[in-house]
Protein backbone atom coordinates (compact mmCIF):
# COMPACT_ATOMS: atom_id res chain seq x y z
CA UNK A 1 0.00 0.00 0.00
CA UNK A 2 0.95 3.65 -0.39
CA UNK A 3 0.59 6.58 1.94
CA UNK A 4 -0.50 9.96 0.53
CA UNK A 5 -1.54 13.32 2.98
CA UNK A 6 -4.12 15.65 2.42
CA UNK A 7 -4.54 19.37 2.89
CA UNK A 8 -8.58 20.60 2.49
CA UNK A 9 -10.56 22.81 3.41
CA UNK A 10 -13.02 21.23 6.56
CA UNK A 11 -15.99 22.24 4.27
CA UNK A 12 -15.23 19.48 1.89
CA UNK A 13 -14.41 16.82 4.46
CA UNK A 14 -17.48 15.02 4.14
CA UNK A 15 -17.50 14.91 0.43
CA UNK A 16 -14.06 13.33 0.57
CA UNK A 17 -15.10 11.13 3.40
CA UNK A 18 -17.97 9.79 1.22
CA UNK A 19 -16.23 9.57 -1.96
CA UNK A 20 -13.45 7.64 0.66
CA UNK A 21 -15.84 5.22 1.63
CA UNK A 22 -17.04 3.86 -1.38
CA UNK A 23 -13.79 1.51 -1.15
CA UNK A 24 -13.34 -1.14 0.97
CA UNK A 25 -10.54 -1.68 3.59
CA UNK A 26 -8.57 -4.21 1.58
CA UNK A 27 -8.48 -1.16 -0.97
CA UNK A 28 -7.88 1.54 1.33
CA UNK A 29 -7.08 2.51 4.80
CA UNK A 30 -7.97 5.96 6.48
CA UNK A 31 -5.12 6.57 8.91
CA UNK A 32 -5.69 9.94 11.29
CA UNK A 33 -2.53 11.82 11.38
CA UNK A 34 -0.75 12.18 14.86
CA UNK A 35 -1.51 16.00 16.33
CA UNK A 36 1.91 16.88 16.58
CA UNK A 37 3.14 15.72 13.02
CA UNK A 38 3.91 19.65 12.33
CA UNK A 39 6.22 20.26 15.22
CA UNK A 40 7.76 17.50 14.57
CA UNK A 41 8.61 18.18 11.08
CA UNK A 42 9.62 21.59 11.73
CA UNK A 43 11.98 20.13 14.58
CA UNK A 44 13.51 17.15 12.08
CA UNK A 45 14.01 19.68 9.49
CA UNK A 46 15.77 22.42 11.69
CA UNK A 47 18.16 19.20 12.90
CA UNK A 48 18.71 18.10 9.21
CA UNK A 49 19.53 21.54 8.42
CA UNK A 50 22.02 21.84 11.02
CA UNK A 51 24.10 18.50 10.04
CA UNK A 52 24.05 19.66 6.35
CA UNK A 53 25.24 23.58 6.97
CA UNK A 54 27.71 21.88 9.22
CA UNK A 55 26.51 23.86 12.51
CA UNK A 56 25.24 20.52 14.56
CA UNK A 57 27.09 19.11 17.49
CA UNK A 58 28.20 15.58 17.67
CA UNK A 59 29.42 13.70 20.71
CA UNK A 60 31.52 10.64 20.73
CA UNK A 61 30.26 7.43 22.78
CA UNK A 62 32.23 8.17 25.62
CA UNK A 63 31.07 11.73 25.90
CA UNK A 64 27.45 10.57 26.16
CA UNK A 65 28.47 8.41 28.83
CA UNK A 66 29.94 10.70 30.81
CA UNK A 67 27.14 13.41 30.58
CA UNK A 68 24.72 10.50 31.43
CA UNK A 69 27.06 9.48 34.52
CA UNK A 70 26.88 13.07 35.89
CA UNK A 71 23.11 13.72 34.95
CA UNK A 72 22.11 10.56 37.16
CA UNK A 73 24.90 11.28 39.57
CA UNK A 74 22.43 14.82 40.06
CA UNK A 75 19.29 12.98 40.80
CA UNK A 76 20.51 9.73 42.81
CA UNK A 77 19.95 10.94 46.04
Amino acid sequence: METIRLEFESSIKAKILELLSSFSSDELKIVQEDSTFEDDKRKLQSRTDKIHNGTAKFYTLEEVDSILEETISKYEN
